[in-house]
């Protein structure tokens, strides 16, 4: 005899994640970074930081810079990943990457700058203007999804810690513990995951350092406590669980680049007219939605053309994928 499954009253959406939780404090000076950078009095400041605690925190969205396409659902966005560090199968990050611990967290920065040093993320956070950008993620599988970052721009932290003359890339590396990361205990890349920007493209208004999505603190699955949003590249561009920046005057060997150069390049820039090897980059399929799998023609830059196209002027983009 079958059993009827209980009613759940609560949608699953709604439902807090065990690592936002239990995660109290790391809430708690997220929301008030959030509502001290939004310019917030002293009532808002302490409702962001009770919302905050029940894994959500406040950032004003920046409409100029997103897109107007409606949001994948929250269990498609923290559902359908690529973050081999727990795992190849898009399900496996979900399903493993519990026993990452994104609190406490430091970034250390280094390099061709003049403030160096290792940094505790919270007070880094306390000092970036936070705020939510929709944007459009296009990964290399030619699939896509709409999502809601909260984050601050890549260019505040640069400036505050002064790059010289010779920094022409900025150069960024994945937390490397296998305890906390199980995938990287595989020789399937080589370990810990590396990424890399011009300098230029690093300060672009566009260019996102993310700590959350849909209000929430970034999933684990997403790349807690913090990772690269760049929208107008393919998505394993958007390194995550970062735990050193360094600016360098030599452009960095990517990990997918190291791994393989004839598929993956070092500016995986959108473009439908460069198709992977294996596949046509000139369609894409959108995550979500009915049972048939929807498809779109692939804008170059995904879309950003306009606001990014000036970066790469006179350059062969074919040569330099």
């Amino acid at each position: 005899m079958s059993r009827k499954r209980p009613t759940i009253a609560i949608p699953p959406s709604e439902i807090t994640p065990p690592e936002l939780f239990f995660d109290r404090r790391r809430a708690m000076q997220l929301a008030f970074a959030a509502g001290a950078a939004a310019g917030l009095g002293r009532a808002d400041r302490l409702f962001a930081a009770e919302a905050a605690a029940a894994g959500r925190f406040k950032a004003p969205r920046n409409a100029a810079l997103s897109i107007s396409d409606p949001p994948n659902k929250w269990e498609e966005v923290t559902g359908y990943n690529n973050f081999y560090e727990f795992g190849t199968d898009k399900t496996d990050p979900a399903a493993n990457a519990g026993t990452l611990k994104p609190s406490p967290w430091s970034l250390t920065i280094d390099g061709e700058c003049e403030v160096k040093g290792r940094f505790d993320l919270e007070d880094i956070l306390s000092k970036m203007p936070l705020e939510e950008r929709v944007y459009r993620l296009r990964c290399v599988e030619a699939w896509s999804m709409v999502i809601p970052w909260v984050g601050f721009p890549l260019a505040e932290l640069i400036k505050r810690h002064k790059p010289t003359s010779k920094a022409k890339y900025v150069e960024f590396k994945t937390l490397l513990d296998t305890k906390q990361m199980p995938g990287e205990r595989t020789r399937i890349l080589d370990w810990p995951y590396i990424e890399g920007l011009r300098i230029d493209e690093a300060t672009h208004p566009l260019t996102l350092m993310v700590v959350g999505v849909y209000g929430r603190m970034l999933p684990n699955q997403n790349g807690a406590p913090l990772r690269l949003v760049v929208p107008w590249k393919y998505g394993f561009k958007g390194i995550k669980s970062i735990v050193s920046i360094r600016f360098v005057e030599q452009q960095p060997r990517n990990t997918w680049q190291v791994a393989n150069p004839g598929e993956y390049g070092f500016y995986a820039n959108v473009n439908p007219k460069v198709d992977h090897p294996r596949w046509s980059q000139a369609s894409e399929r959108l995550i979500g939605g009915s049972l048939i799998a929807r498809r779109r023609p692939t804008e170059m830059f995904n879309g950003y053309a306009e606001q990014v196209a000036s970066l790469y002027s006179g350059m062969d983009l074919r040569r330099n994928f």
